[in-house]
């Protein structure tokens, strides 16, 4: 009797371990050699003290960014749908894939940690917020955002976005505005205490890669 209750746990044992590792995924390392590949390489392996500045420039010009595409746009729906369900595996399964895709990511970075805390994975939980936080204070510390001329720093129109969301601004108007050697996004937005700020964002990288768009 407790041999067949022995080999009955065990059974069940086994199936768990292969349905949990049949739902794993895991963040691939782009292997094209260039600056971005390596950067990335360097934080999955949990060397986080990087310059982030130079890493979000970095996958501007990798060949990666130009296989960024409408993938990435419903891998994010649908982790927002994911999240709404609790389904906290399919949550880490998505973000993987968007950081697969652009590890610069604050977006995947903030629910992936966020997931990972939920499912006490305190380990990858402190790593994926380190790098989202790295990234983000890349951004903030970059000038002030009071100006054109001190704007913070993006790379891509979904760092302003994600920002915005994170102090809790809904936008108001939208525009362009230049200052010195800058060409900016001018946002007006609402505070969530009623008042109305303006906040630039530098955007010289985004302009520069759409031009680059409209010459092809």
């Amino acid at each position: 009797m407790i041999n067949l209750q022995t080999a009955l746990l065990t059974l069940v044992f086994c199936n768990v371990t292969a349905i949990a590792i049949g739902q794993e995924t895991s963040i691939k390392i782009p292997t094209d050699d260039d600056k971005y590949s390596k950067y990335v390489k360097q934080l999955e392996g949990s060397n986080i003290n990087i310059d982030y500045t130079d890493f979000r420039n970095s996958f501007l010009d990798s060949k990666q960014f130009s296989r960024k595409g409408k993938n990435y746009d419903t891998l994010k729906k649908q982790v927002y749908a994911e999240t709404k369900n609790k389904n906290y595996q399919a949550v880490v399964s998505l973000t993987q894939e968007m950081l697969s895709i652009d590890y610069t990511s604050m977006f995947a970075h903030k629910y992936l940690q966020q997931t990972y805390k939920i499912l006490g994975d305190t380990v990858n939980q402190k790593k994926y917020h380190d790098i989202e936080f790295g990234l983000l204070y890349s951004i903030t510390r970059s000038g002030d955002g009071k100006t054109c001329e001190t704007g913070w720093h993006v790379t891509q129109i979904e760092e302003e976005y994600f920002i915005l969301n994170m102090i809790g601004a809904q936008l108001q108007t939208q525009s362009t505005s230049s200052g010195g050697k800058n060409a900016c996004d001018k946002m007006v937005v609402k505070t969530e205490g009623g008042e109305i700020k303006t906040y630039y964002f530098e955007a010289n990288k985004v302009f520069e890669q759409e031009r680059k768009l409209l010459e092809k």
